[in-house]
This record gives C-alpha cells, sequence and structure tokens, in this order.
C-alpha cells in the first residue's frame, strides 16, 4: 500500500489521569479498564486503530509511579520499556491537578530514556474554563521541548482527533501490522478477567482494589447457545475475601451484574459468569504469581 503509515505510540502518564478513557475513545469501545483508583492498568495493553492510510498500535502503559512491591516494579518496568520501542509518546497530565514531583519524575525519565517525539495532552477539559489551560501550557513547555501541546477531554472526545492528526505525522511510513477489524491484541480472556477487576475496582473501598487478580478458570459454549464463564477473584487476606463476597454474597453478584453486560457486548452472547473468591497470601510480592496472572510476560 502506497504512502501507508504505520507506528506505535505509548500513553504515558500519571496514574488516573485518563489514559484508558481516551484509548478506549479513539478505538470505539472497551479494551482498557477505567476507574477513579490509581493503578488500574497492570501490563501495555495493545490496541489498534485503523484509519484509510494509517494504523496506529496505542500501548496503553501502567501509570509511572515509584513502586512498593514486586508488581509495581514489573508495572513500572513495563512503562518506561515502552518509551524504547514506539515512534510517538503522549504524556496525558490531568487539567485540574498541579504540576507536582509525579509529573516531574516522568518529565526526567524522558529526558533519559527517549528521543523520540512527546505531545503533551492536557485531559479533562471539560472540568475547567478553557482559559485555564493556557498558563497549564505555559508552565509545562519550559519543562521539556514537547512535539506538541494538546489539551483535550477524553471522556467527551473534545480535540481527539486533532490528536491523532499530529500523532499522524509521526508515523513512519510502513506495514499494516493487523487486519483492519482487529482492535486489540490481547486475549479474549485477559480482558474478560480485566472487566471482571474493574467492576470489583468500582464497588470496593481503599483495602481491596489493589491486592485483586482476576483469573479466568473455564470458558465454555453450552448447548444453548450461552457462554459459561468461571473466574476466581484472588485477594491476599481473608478479610478481604469477606469484603469480597459480601453479606448473604451481595457483594459478588453486584461485581458479576455489572460485568456481564459488557462481557456480552465484548464477545456476542449470553453470559453465565460464575464468580469465586480465593485467598493467595502476598502475591503481588510473589514473581511466579504475579507470571500466573499474566502480567510478567511484557518483558
Amino acid at each position: 500500500m502506497s504512502n501507508y503509515k504505520s507506528g506505535f505510540v505509548a500513553v504515558i502518564g500519571r496514574p488516573n489521569v485518563g489514559k484508558s478513557t481516551l484509548i478506549n475513545h479513539i478505538i470505539g469501545q472497551k479494551i482498557a479498564i477505567m476507574s477513579d483508583k490509581p493503578q488500574t492498568t497492570r501490563s501495555r495493553i495493545q490496541c489498534i486503530f485503523n484509519m484509510d492510510n494509517a494504523q496506529m498500535i496505542f500501548l496503553d502503559t501502567p501509570g509511572i509511579h515509584k513502586p512498593k512491591h514486586k508488581l509495581g516494579e514489573y508495572m513500572l518496568k513495563a512503562a518506561e520499556g515502552t518509551l524504547k520501542e514506539v515512534d510517538v509518546i503522549f504524556f496525558v497530565v490531568d487539567a485540574t491537578e498541579k504540576f507536582g514531583g509525579g509529573e516531574n519524575y516522568i518529565i526526567e525519565r524522558l529526558k533519559t530514556s527517549t528521543n523520540k517525539p512527546v505531545i503533551l495532552v492536557i485531559n479533562k477539559l471539560d472540568l475547567i474554563d478553557k482559559q485555564q489551560s493556557l498558563p497549564i501550557i505555559a508552565s509545562y513547555s519550559t519543562k521539556y521541548d514537547f512535539a506538541a501541546v494538546i489539551p483535550i477531554s477524553a471522556i467527551n472526545g473534545t480535540n481527539v482527533e486533532s490528536l491523532i492528526d499530529e500523532a499522524k505525522k509521526y508515523l513512519p511510513e510502513g506495514p499494516q501490522y493487523y487486519p483492519s477489524e482487529m482492535v486489540t491484541d490481547q486475549p479474549e480472556r485477559l480482558i474478560i478477567a480485566e472487566l471482571v477487576r474493574e467492576k470489583v475496582l468500582h464497588l470496593t473501598e481503599d483495602e481491596v482494589p489493589h491486592s485483586i487478580a482476576v483469573d479466568i478458570d473455564e470458558m465454555k459454549q453450552r448447548n444453548n447457545g450461552d457462554t459459561y464463564i468461571r473466574a476466581t477473584i484472588y485477594v491476599e487476606r481473608d478479610s478481604q475475601k469477606g469484603i469480597l463476597i459480601g453479606k448473604n454474597g451481595d457483594m459478588l453478584k453486584n461485581i458479576g451484574k455489572l460485568a456481564r453486560p459488557e462481557i456480552e457486548m465484548l464477545i456476542g452472547t449470553k453470559v453465565y459468569l460464575d464468580l469465586w473468591v480465593k485467598v493467595k497470601k502476598n502475591w503481588r510480592n510473589s514473581l511466579g504469581a504475579i507470571q500466573n496472572f499474566g502480567l510478567g510476560n511484557n518483558d
């Protein structure tokens, strides 16, 4: 295909700035999970955006942060390793948050880890007066030589098309890496596990979210055309197991009730979702457990 462009775009930023929301908006469907809890994304989720004469492969990286355990170390390694492999970097920041240590930490990493064009994406434009974006742009522009600065609202799509047009300028001519109907290279089971985890994040308080992992134990088509899915939610402590099950199993039922429609939309059949909760003590500091949950394979 003549003049066809293709390349990789890393989406980086502190936790909870809207990276997954941005990617889901661009792709047009939910691949990356979203939550108001930090460190929602744990691995590099690869999503594909197809245009008439170009293909962008987005890497939704774990939020860059100082690690507190082996899982945190893995997440940081996954995020920083991505910077060396891509053609363009989106550095997403929250327009409602002041520049702080987290942003400075990332900028210092950019200075030492990459020479690729970095586009500053100032997200959550819908939450501020547009004039308020000007001093934010001025402040960041003194700290790094950005290829471009684009304020957006990922949640409603404001200026996202302009962002795509800008990124496309930096893509090299290249092949179409993936078929045009493909939107992610992630296994279906991994996306289903992530959708379940997202609902746990949504429904639970601070004690539970970061200590959970979800594994799909069984997934099969039944004679009536429905899909049976058995998933286990792993936690680190017995007290967390009790919270996730809830009184009379109510919490677990609510998790299933929220996750089921999105899983059905993803796979295109009715779903019987069978959820279980098990304790795997201190799994975030176990390299074996991290790899078993599919979190340690992006090196």
